[in-house]
């Protein structure tokens, strides 16, 4: 067991000072407050002050708060919608700080590298428009199919392509683009930190001149020699593969993973072993693959978000597994979802040190932290209960994804606080739909069962240690 706690650590410890993945996780940790507000727009707008799907359509009053409708979806776009700009800038703010830059420019840089790469420049033709029929099925139309070019126009040789509009696409903004903001801000901040250090590139101005200019003048070669490379890179992507950077590396890179990992059950429960086993040996297993994990799932979410948003019907929300998923039946009580082992020593326990330390857990463990119980029963380094530990989320997610596939509980659609107490949090993600609730309810229940014959033999085994001594 020492041996092997070791080698977890070795490889907790590797990850805990990788510069990449500290920076994506931090990225990711201060983009949340925005995700959270994005959540509550949705929320507002489909499932309170709605006249169709939401309250409004049982309580015809509150529809007098559709005024401030378009407040909350302009929140949900600017946030949600805007995931890709927001933590590529953030992201290289990260990588910079980590190379030892300071000040807000490394966020705008990163901006400004995104947009690089990112088309500007559209055919018309291709401007679409969907709408939901009263089945929930969804039809789609292009500008295209509507042009026809007749008479003075046509003779000029003028056709629907020379129909065109400027602009930043949804498809970029959003997380169908997220792992080349990644990309780019990574790649592109390293050449920037290169390009910085060179002292041959730095414009020296007298001592006279402020500080901002002459900080401007030092760092001005390393900016324009950054944003040219970066612009290279995606031209020769361009030019060599017919597609843009950004539909590369979604098709090569983002696309495969999720289909790989963020689609596959099998992959999520291998993934939880190794939270699971990195709380064994008092490493936080969350953190540690969080830079994995929110990439992936991250835009899976957002995807239901939008369908949800559009208001597609259950078939048509694209994804059983994604972030939020993982969350609601994964991490409930916190990791391990202990929180099935604090009711189990509620109901079954007869001894008092674990009663008392279950007590104190119980508040945090409503609120998805399990710290106290993780080190106070202790969970750490402890083999027999470390067994549950790691088997209840995996059974608990295997569990949730068939109650998803199988209708019993709506797909996972909104992102919530990670705070929020269980079966509450079940009832907001799903819509506010009471079979959410129901299901988180239900692995709840699960979780003790798989608890509970652990915890008698843990406390057989302490009464003979007690007798020992």
């Amino acid at each position: 067991m020492d041996a092997f706690a070791d080698k977890l650590g070795r490889v907790g410890a590797w990850c805990g000072q990788n510069k990449y993945l500290n920076a994506i996780k931090n990225a990711f940790q201060n983009f949340m407050p925005a995700t959270i507000s994005g959540a509550i727009g949705v929320l507002w707008t489909n499932v309170l002050v709605n006249e169709t799907t939401g309250l409004g359509a049982l309580w015809k009053p509150i529809m007098v708060l559709k005024v401030l409708n378009p407040i909350f979806t302009a929140m949900q776009y600017a946030t949600i919608s805007c995931i890709t700009i927001s933590v590529t800038m953030l992201l290289a703010s990260e990588i910079a700080e980590a190379n030892g830059e300071t000040g807000a420019f490394p966020a705008v840089l990163g901006f400004i590298l995104w947009m690089m790469v990112t088309p500007t420049s559209f055919a018309a033709k291709d401007l679409s428009a969907s709408f939901i029929d009263k089945a929930g099925k969804s039809h789609g139309y292009t500008l295209g199919n509507f042009i026809n070019v007749t008479g003075e126009a046509a003779k000029h040789k003028i056709t629907a392509d020379s129909f065109t509009y400027s602009g930043i696409l949804n498809n970029y903004t959003v997380a169908t683009g997220l792992f080349t903001g990644l990309i780019v801000a990574i790649v592109g901040m390293e050449i920037y930190n290169m390009f910085r250090k060179n002292d041959a590139l730095k414009i020296r101005m007298p001592e006279q001149v402020p500080p901002g200019v002459a900080r401007a003048f030092e760092v001005l070669i390393p900016t324009c020699l950054t944003a040219i490379i970066i612009g290279a890179i995606g031209l020769v992507c361009q030019l060599a593969t017919g597609a843009e950077l950004n539909a590369l590396i979604f098709n090569v890179v983002q696309k495969p993973l999720q289909s790989l990992i963020g689609n596959n059950i099998f992959a999520v429960a291998i993934l939880y072993v190794i939270i699971s086993l990195f709380w064994c040996v008092g490493i936080h297993g969350s953190n540690m693959v969080n830079a994995v994990k929110e990439p992936i799932f991250r835009p899976l979410l957002y995807a239901n978000t939008a369908a949800f948003t559009a208001g597609a019907a259950q078939k048509d929300i694209p994804y059983v597994m994604n972030l939020t998923m993982l969350s609601m039946f994964g991490e409930f009580g916190g990791s391990g979802v202990t929180i099935g082992l604090v009711i189990a020593i509620f109901i079954f326990s007869r001894r008092e040190d674990n009663r008392t330390i279950a007590g104190i857990s119980v508040v945090p463990a409503l609120f998805n932290i399990n710290e106290t119980m993780t080190f106070g029963m202790p969970l750490v380094l402890n083999p027999i209960l470390d067994i549950p530990f790691i088997l209840a989320p995996v059974v608990t997610l295997v569990v949730g994804y068939l109650l998803v596939t199988s209708g019993f509980c709506p797909k996972i659609v909104l992102e919530v606080p990670w705070t929020m107490p269980p079966v509450f949090f079940g009832f907001i993600c799903t819509g506010a739909n009471p079979m959410g609730a129901l299901s988180q309810l239900i692995v709840i229940a699960l979780s003790v069962v798989i608890y509970t014959p652990f915890l008698i033999a843990y406390e057989k085994y302490q009464a003979k240690q007690s007798e020992a001594e």
